[in-house]
């Protein structure tokens, strides 16, 4: 019996269907078969994930790079004028070493940061020289040797040895992760390459950059593997090593440092009035802006009272421009960037990115919170510049840099999550 058209009909369409869903599970089947390296390469773009850069990450650090390239123009413009007769001259200056650090930070965004695993004993060495160069060239103001000038700008060699204490613990504590309960593996090499940088710098002297890298140390350590009870006896022996420095009279540098300290708004002497002048003046400017602050430019301490305001006391003015409200925004900032930082650095693929990141990461609290206790007399009064505000291309430079190796962190973890 012949089949009637109906039927005909039916098998047609039944037929060209399945040809059509054939033919798209063809081509899916094509896609996801391609290597993985092209498909990784078909999402290669400069803010996303792969092979981009992170943009939250970006955006925060650009925000806070804005407002403290503003802040401090409003902080120097006075002073400028006064010692250099130009008004913009700290503000070309430091626009000059924005651009060179954002190029920095471009560059090692897109270098592989596991090469630095290679050559970190190599910066270390690095680090050393620049420290040892310094204590043969004459003494600047004060009679301290902390910068080797290079005509444009000069070169403060603690910022280097501050990145490369974090490049080498992060080196050592990744290669040998599994040994770093044992004081072989962690207390002695810590005790090596702190105490010879700790002495370069106490030869300087330079004694916030001989905390600053003791903290970081520690830190490296800690996050490293070693066991707590090391970090115990370690600050005992310190403790000792200090008491005994203070006795003999080692520490007559810092000790002047620390004369007043506490003290600034209290008139005993005329030399100690004398003496704590830039810390009382910082915190006439704190207690001058109140809630809302005096308006931005409205700052009066800045007026050659507070002396150099664009360098380590820069947050004094901008309490003072701002307010506390203004100050809590900005502190929060750099709390978003530093949770930021340490979330992408957790998602690293390999221990010596995690601990890289994380570090360099932990600079930025760090500085951010020893520079507000000078500023409020918590700290003796030492040279501990704000990250991202106080002026100078060393430091500048360097920490825009090393936000670029956060950012090459990221854009391999991200290409491993794919």
């Amino acid at each position: 019996m012949a089949p009637n058209k109906k039927m005909i009909l039916k098998a047609d369409i039944n037929r060209i269907y399945d040809e059509k869903v054939r033919s798209q599970r063809g081509k899916r089947e094509r896609l996801f078969s391609r290597p993985t390296r092209q498909r990784k390469m078909k999402s290669t773009k400069w803010f996303a994930t792969g092979m981009g850069i992170d943009l939250p990450f970006c955006i925060i650090l650009l925000v806070l790079l804005t407002i403290g390239t503003i802040m401090m123009f409003s902080a120097s413009y006075a002073f400028s004028y006064y010692t250099q007769g130009d008004s913009y001259y700290y503000l070309i200056r430091q626009l000059i070493f924005i651009a060179i650090g954002i190029a920095g930070m471009a560059v090692m965004s897109f270098f592989n940061y596991n090469k630095l695993h290679k050559i970190a004993p190599l910066i270390l060495g690095i680090a050393y020289v620049c420290l040892l160069i310094v204590l043969v060239l004459p003494a600047g103001d004060g009679g301290v040797k902390r910068w080797i000038p290079l005509g444009v700008f000069n070169i403060q060699p603690s910022e280097i040895a501050k990145f490369a204490v974090i490049l080498f613990f992060s080196h050592w504590a990744s290669k040998y992760y599994d040994k770093m309960q044992l004081p072989k593996y962690s207390v002695l090499p810590g005790l090596a390459v702190f105490g010879s940088i700790a002495l370069l710098l106490f030869l300087e002297p330079h004694y916030s950059g001989i905390v600053i890298i003791a903290i970081l140390t520690v830190l490296m350590l800690y996050i490293g593997g070693m066991q707590t009870k090391y970090l115990l006896i370690g600050g005992i022996v310190l403790i000792g090593l200090v008491l005994v420095l203070a006795v003999t009279g080692g520490l007559s540098y810092a000790m002047s440092r620390m004369d007043g300290w506490g003290q600034a708004l209290e008139y005993t002497t005329e030399e100690m009035w004398q003496t704590t002048w830039q810390t009382r003046n910082s915190l006439y400017a704190i207690g001058s802006g109140g809630l809302w602050g005096l308006g931005l430019g409205q700052s009066r301490q800045k007026y050659l009272y507070l002396p150099e305001p664009q360098n380590d006391f820069i947050f004094a003015i901008v309490v003072e421009e701002l307010g506390l409200i203004g100050a809590i925004i900005i502190l929060l900032i750099f709390a978003l960037l530093i949770w930021r930082g340490i979330t992408l650095s957790l998602r690293s693929k390999d221990k010596f990115g995690k601990l890289l990141g994380i570090g360099l990461t932990s600079q930025i609290g760090i500085q951010v919170v020893l520079n507000i206790l000078v500023i409020t007399d918590w700290l003796p009064n030492t040279g501990i510049s704000l990250p991202f505000f106080s002026y100078g291309g060393s430091s500048l430079i360097m920490l825009l840099a090393q936000m670029g190796i956060i950012l090459s962190i990221s854009r391999t973890a991200n290409i491993e999550r794919q």
